[in-house]
This record gives structure tokens, C-alpha cells and sequence, in this order.
């Protein structure tokens, strides 16, 4: 009996470490999620040439202070790009240094709330910013930041006035999901041929909006954001972490098995 007991002891504890072993390393079978992010390093990313040590490590999260010293580009790539995906990870603001003096009142269809002058109104917001680059366009950045709107939503093609009406609507977050500053939330960012799904805290904020124009491949990028005037911050910085990061690739459209007939 005890060796029996032992045995079932060793079996269970062996796989145990099978499963672990199996979440720790790359990809798994085909539809499987895919870590981006190992938890100790920040292997299989592109660290900004002349960074200095901004980006790094700290207890299991990639934590970002917003001072990279690089010349260049300051944002956190992927080494490699990707078409059609699920992106999975988790976010978190650790503080609101900056107050934004010049935040717009955003309506549901993506324009700005006007003064009896026909002015944008602008509200003062303790603010801090970051966000998700998309197949490698900046244009394509999914909102992180402290604006009444809430995280989510698309900037690059909400404000862009040569957009049609629709587009502009359609990367208008539906609701404010985000968490209080300073906690976790969670992003589900679903990317299928120009149309991209958002989901924070298991809200959809972003349905199915057309992003014209959108590379069909290209590198995901965790955003810089913010610079300094002497010591004091001259824009909404992006004092930010991430943690829990994952891809999920999906069958290009031609790739994608045709649907059933309704007999």
C-alpha cells in the first residue's frame, strides 16, 4: 500500500513538472498560446540601441520608467512580426506624476465635446501613457492611459480627419474598463485581416473596427511615452509594467477552412 501511495506521489509531482516545463518554454501545438515574455528576461525583444537599463526586468514584469536614453526610437519591439493573432497580457499604470492640463471630452462617435463657441472643451487629468504598436505602425497603437474615454481605444485613426466617419466611431472605446491606477488589467487584443477586437477586464471596448491601411504583417511594440523638463515631466509619461504576455497566431484568411452550408 505505502509503495503504491509512493508511486502515485512521484506520478502526479512528475507531471506537475511536465506541465510547468511545458508553460515555461515556447510554442506549443498549432492554436496554442505563445509566450512573448519569459519572466526573467527580455529575451525575444528588441531593446532600444543606447536604452541604458530603462527597460528591464523587476520581479517578473517588465517595468518601464520613461527616461530611455536612446537616441532613436525608445519603444520595446518584438524580434518578430506577426499577420493574424490573439494578444494576451497585462498591464498596469504605477503612477500619475503628470497632470494633463489638455484632455478632450471624447462623444461616442469618436469627436470631440465643443463649448457654446464651438471650441473643443478641455479638462485637466492626472495622466500617464503608454500602449500596444500593431504589425509595426504606430498609427495602429492601442490605447493605455488615464483619459475619461478609457484605455482601448485607437488615437492614431480616431483623430485622423481624413478617416471615414465609421472608422473613427468604430476605435472609440464602448465603455471606460479600465482599474484604478496602480492595478492589474488585462487586454485581449484580437487583430484578423484590417479589424481589430479589444477586450480590458473582459469588456469588449473595441468591436470589430477597420483599420485602413494596416500592414498585413509586422512587430508588436510596447510603447515609450514622455519627456522631461529639467525634472519635472512635460508630457504624460509611460511608468508602466507588463506581465503575462502571449500570442495566439491565427490562419491567414485563405488558410482559414471554408464555412459549413446550411443543408
Amino acid at each position: 500500500m505505502h509503495t503504491r501511495r509512493s508511486l502515485s506521489m512521484v506520478l502526479v509531482v512528475g507531471a506537475g513538472a511536465l506541465s510547468l516545463a511545458a508553460a515555461q518554454t515556447g510554442p506549443g501545438p498549432a492554436g496554442a498560446d505563445t509566450p512573448l515574455f519569459n519572466g526573467r528576461d527580455l529575451s525575444g525583444w528588441k531593446v532600444p540601441a543606447g536604452d541604458n537599463g530603462h527597460w528591464r526586468v523587476v520581479e517578473g514584469v517588465i517595468d518601464y520608467d520613461a527616461a530611455s536614453e536612446a537616441p532613436g526610437d525608445k519603444h520595446l519591439w518584438t524580434e518578430q512580426s506577426y499577420g493574424d493573432f490573439v494578444l494576451r497580457l497585462e498591464w498596469r499604470l504605477k503612477s500619475t506624476p503628470y497632470v494633463n492640463p489638455n484632455v478632450p471630452i471624447i462623444r461616442f462617435d469618436g469627436t470631440h465635446k465643443k463649448d457654446a463657441e464651438g471650441r473643443d472643451i478641455r479638462i485637466p487629468v492626472p495622466d500617464s501613457d503608454s500602449g500596444v504598436f500593431l504589425r509595426g505602425l504606430d498609427k495602429a497603437q492601442v490605447n493605455i492611459w488615464c483619459w475619461p474615454i478609457g484605455s482601448g481605444e485607437v488615437y492614431g485613426y480616431r483623430t485622423d480627419s481624413k478617416m471615414p466617419a465609421a472608422v473613427r466611431a468604430g476605435v472609440t472605446p464602448a465603455r471606460n474598463a479600465d482599474r484604478h491606477i496602480g492595478e492589474w488589467n488585462a487586454f485581449e487584443i484580437t487583430m484578423r485581416d484590417s479589424r481589430l477586437t479589444v477586450v480590458l477586464n473582459g469588456e469588449t471596448v473595441i468591436s470589430d473596427a477597420d483599420l485602413p491601411g494596416v500592414p498585413a504583417r509586422g512587430p508588436i511594440a510596447l510603447q515609450h511615452h514622455g519627456s522631461k523638463k529639467g525634472d519635472l515631466w512635460s508630457s504624460p509619461p509611460s511608468l508602466v509594467q507588463f506581465r503575462n504576455i502571449s500570442i495566439r497566431e491565427l490562419p491567414a484568411a485563405g488558410q482559414r477552412p471554408a464555412p459549413e452550408m446550411s443543408r
